[in-house]
């Protein structure tokens, strides 16, 4: 179904660059065919945004399951899901009924196992994947240690034109461990581990990345050191990129004082010094994309003692206004928080969407930056309400969202 062509107006329109300017945008065919100083034609229908931002759709890389509520009303109109469901994604037919599971209103990308039955061993089938819809190849939960098995995936995923989406944290030092080690997990008496496990697998990935020619995106990138890696290797032109969630430069293992499991997250919080370097890192664009990490888990996950808790939050619905607050502290400019949410994650994913140009689709979010609200885990719209963000005041809201042209109620 074809949507009836749409004019909104009395926007801010967030551009790839700069500050948000008034003008209006006309879509058509479910894609933008104006913008600036647009004039309705007769049959549009006309949307007036009252001088609210008109952004793109957020572009969610990286999420564990499919929960539209949460999606809407966090402005999330494309959604990159991880191959760790049950079944994994490890077969054609899976990837095609996943890519399918989000219409007519929402957009589901599958990222395809990279391994059968994501255990690390023996290369899944890619190519039919990516023919299935897959729109990049993921390590799930879990960072691959068999070297030689990366290296081989990187190079026919280099072959195939597919990013690799790893998790960047060697099992070998994790082992079991729910921390960091610092002075938090050693009071808490928890299983911790040090934080250089993260350097570590990405230290590998980086040197694979460059011998095979892959592009390979660090899904979660959360310590100085590790950042200072991937910042190096972008300089030598190696083709890394690096994601975060808010929880990672917003929170620090200083929350799991009290065992808060909401707070039970993986990888871990790490310490201040390294949230710290998170914020520097996403200033100075050694980090490409912040998502939302969806992870929604029920009381039966997550109230229990910390080191049986499964890991995870519920990340949707304040993923904008969490990346919001950067704007405010002055570490990126609103052009950025949307390159970083949507414009940066759509590229990885090779869809036209993300940025607010001809041609593109028009997926499309009004957004009031300003708008107060409180986080509370009780009425939220996700399947699980289990954030670590509970009863934070934050500020920006999705007040109309539109997949293809369409308004999505």
């Amino acid at each position: 179904m074809i949507a009836q062509p749409l004019t909104i107006t009395g926007g801010k329109l967030v551009l790839g660059s700069g500050e948000p300017v008034a003008g209006a945008l006309r879509c058509e065919g479910g894609r933008i065919v104006a913008i600036g100083d647009v004039v309705p034609q007769v049959g549009d229908e006309v949307f007036d945004a009252g001088g609210k931002l008109v952004t793109p759709g957020l572009v969610d890389l990286g999420v564990f399951a499919i929960d539209k509520p949460a999606f809407h009303f966090g402005g999330i109109t494309r959604a990159a899901l991880m191959p760790d469901q049950g079944p994994p994604l490890d077969h054609p037919a899976r990837v095609r009924f996943a890519a399918q599971s989000g219409k007519p209103d929402m957009w589901v990308h599958p990222l395809a196992a990279a391994t059968r039955g994501l255990e690390g061993n023996e290369l899944a089938e890619l190519a039919l994947m990516r023919d299935a819809g897959a729109k990049a190849v993921a390590t799930g939960r879990g960072w691959i240690a068999d070297s030689g098995v990366m290296l081989r995936l990187l190079r026919y995923c280099a072959m195939l034109g597919l990013v690799v989406v790893t998790h960047a944290e060697d099992a070998g030092i994790t082992g079991s461990a729910v921390a960091t080690a610092g002075d938090v997990a050693t009071r808490l008496g928890l299983p911790s581990a040090p934080a250089e496990a993260e350097a570590l697998a990405v230290a590998r990935d980086i040197a694979l990345a460059e011998l095979s020619g892959a592009h390979v995106h660090f899904r979660q990138v959360t310590t100085a050191r590790a950042l200072d890696l991937v910042r190096a290797a972008k300089a030598r032109g190696v083709k890394v990129t690096a994601g975060v969630t808010p929880a990672h430069f917003i929170l620090s293992d200083l929350e799991l004082v009290g065992f808060r499991t909401f707070c039970r997250m993986s990888p871990p919080l790490r310490q201040d010094a390294d949230r710290k370097a998170v914020i520097a890192a996403i200033g100075d664009g050694t980090i490409d994309v912040i998502s939302s990490g969806h992870d929604p888990r029920g009381p039966e996950d997550k109230r229990l003692p910390f080191a049986d808790a499964e890991p995870g939050m519920a990340g949707a619905e304040t993923l904008l206004p969490l990346t919001l607050t950067l704007v405010r502290d002055g570490v990126i400019d609103m052009a950025r928080a949307f390159e970083l949410l949507a414009a940066n994650p759509a590229k990885l994913l090779g869809v036209e969407a993300g940025r607010l140009e001809m041609g593109a689709e028009a997926d499309l979010a009004i957004v009031d930056p300003a708008r107060p609200w409180i986080v509370n885990s009780d009425k939220m719209a996700a399947a699980a309400g289990n954030t670590p963000f509970d009863r934070r005041p934050v500020e920006g809201r999705v007040t109309a969202l539109f997949k293809g042209g369409a308004r999505i109620d």
